[in-house]
Formats: structure tokens, sequence, C-alpha cells
């Protein structure tokens, strides 16, 4: 549901992207899957994110929460990938010292996988 949610997102359909990563996350923390819980957290962020900054701080602590987790899961590409999100967010919300650390973060990860652009 999380790869779903980012598709809505990239074919501009937040509010449908918020729906299918709520119902994802759902799903997961029934079933305990604690990686697709990840993924669906960062989702749901990303699409709160993307609407307008009404839902900044939902968008911040989903994104803080799927960061957590997937870093205890060691799941390094979602973890820059939250890093990334909650860099831009922090930027867009006027906190530029967070969102200059935050995109830090993702870059070194990034480039620690050589994930580049």
């Amino acid at each position: 549901m999380g790869r779903q949610s980012e598709a809505l997102l990239l074919a501009s359909r937040p509010r449908d992207a918020r729906a299918v990563a709520q119902r994802g996350l759902e799903g997961a923390r029934a079933r305990g899957e604690r990686g697709n819980e990840a993924q669906c957290l960062r989702a749901l962020g990303e699409a709160e994110a993307s609407e307008d900054l009404s839902e900044a701080d939902a968008a911040m602590a989903h994104l803080e929460e799927a960061l957590a987790l997937a870093t205890e899961l060691g799941m390094l590409p979602l973890v820059a990938h939250c890093h990334l999100g909650l860099g831009k967010l922090y930027r867009r919300t006027g906190k530029g010292e967070q969102a200059q650390e935050h995109l830090t973060s993702a870059t070194r990860i990034y480039r620690d996988m050589g994930m580049t652009y």
C-alpha cells in the first residue's frame, strides 16, 4: 500500500494517497508487518506533507515514526527517504536548521549506499 500511495502522490492525488496509506498502515499493524508499517507511515507523512501546511505536524509525526521504525529494522533506503521527507518539510515550515540536519543525513546515507540521482 505504501507504493500505491506514492504512485497516487506522483499523480497529484494526495487525498487518495493519504487514504491508501492509512488503510495500508492499519493492515500492516494488524498483521504485525513492521517493515510495511514503516513504509506506510512514510507514505502517510508524505501525503500529509504534500497537501497543505495545516497537516505539517501530523506529517512530521508520521515521518519521524517511520524513521524510528526503519532505523530499528535496518531499512537504510527507507531511513534516507524519511530524512529527505523531513528535510523538505522542515524547509517548507521555515525550520532551516532541522531541515539541513535531515537533508545532510539523507545525502550521506544515499552516498554510502551508492544511490545517486
